[in-house]
């Protein structure tokens, strides 16, 4: 992988470097939030995974998110984050990231959820173009690989409707969240069941990496209609809009 690791304390960042090395990953270091998204644009294709601190000097974490969700929607972003309160991961989830990890944090968890997003990344990507040699648009006008009659969801598109309308803006974790709880209606699944399928990575205690994006998800959902994500207490989510009608 080529990444972009976007720390001020630079020995974190000479720190993580030696685990890069360890992987042979090639790895470019920013400072600052203004030499971040100056690097990235350089070479804004490139780049296979950033890491992005949150307190940066000169522009700061989330304000570099939004930077560089205005060139790639798509380049898997995790935040490092001293800052651990509920309001301040759903907004670096707002602002783009894929995922969040809370100083002071492990090299070897943090390698373990960049292998994990990147893998994801990859198998989505060999599933769409699969999808896509196996289904010309003539022969499969639609594609929804999920129908309800009121809920449809294409892979290959990676589109979302409810009632006709589409979920706007959803990102590649909140569509794989949205894809996995609607794949068996009304099957619960837990928090560690969900990091497990959907983040592939077994379960390091971050619930709320869950929770943050379920609830960005539920947003999104409600400004088109009605919540078909449930709540079941205790033990985690499920999809189910059979009380709904089909229009």
């Amino acid at each position: 992988m080529k990444i972009l690791m976007i720390e001020d304390n630079k020995s974190v960042s000479e720190m993580m470097s030696m685990f890069f090395q360890k992987e042979n990953w090639d790895a470019s270091f920013a400072y600052d939030g203004n030499e971040a998204v100056d690097m990235f644009n350089e070479s804004a294709n490139e780049w296979d995974m950033i890491t992005l601190d949150l307190n940066l000097p000169g522009k700061d974490g989330m304000e570099v998110a939004k930077e560089i969700r205005k060139v790639s929607k798509t380049v898997p972003i995790i935040m490092l984050t001293a800052r651990d309160t509920e309001s301040d991961q759903v907004l670096g989830l707002e602002f783009g990231a894929d995922d969040y990890v809370t100083k002071p944090f492990s090299p070897i968890t943090l390698i373990a959820r960049m292998k994990a997003i990147h893998r994801r990344n990859e198998n989505i990507a060999e599933e769409v173009a699969k999808t896509s040699s196996e289904k010309p648009v003539e022969e499969n006008t639609e594609g929804f690989d999920i129908n309800t009659g009121y809920f449809k969801l294409n892979s290959n598109t990676r589109e979302a409707f409810l009632g006709g309308k589409e979920i706007p803006d959803l990102t590649p974790k909140e569509f794989d969240l949205l894809k996995t709880l609607s794949s068996k209606p009304k099957q619960v699944f837990s928090r560690e069941q969900l990091l497990e399928q959907v983040w592939d990575y077994d379960y390091f205690g971050e619930e709320r990496t869950v929770d943050a994006h379920i609830k960005k998800l539920r947003q999104k959902i409600e400004k088109v209609g009605p919540q078909v994500i449930e709540t079941v207490w205790g033990v985690g989510y499920k999809f189910d809009d059979s009380g709904v009608k089909a229009d």
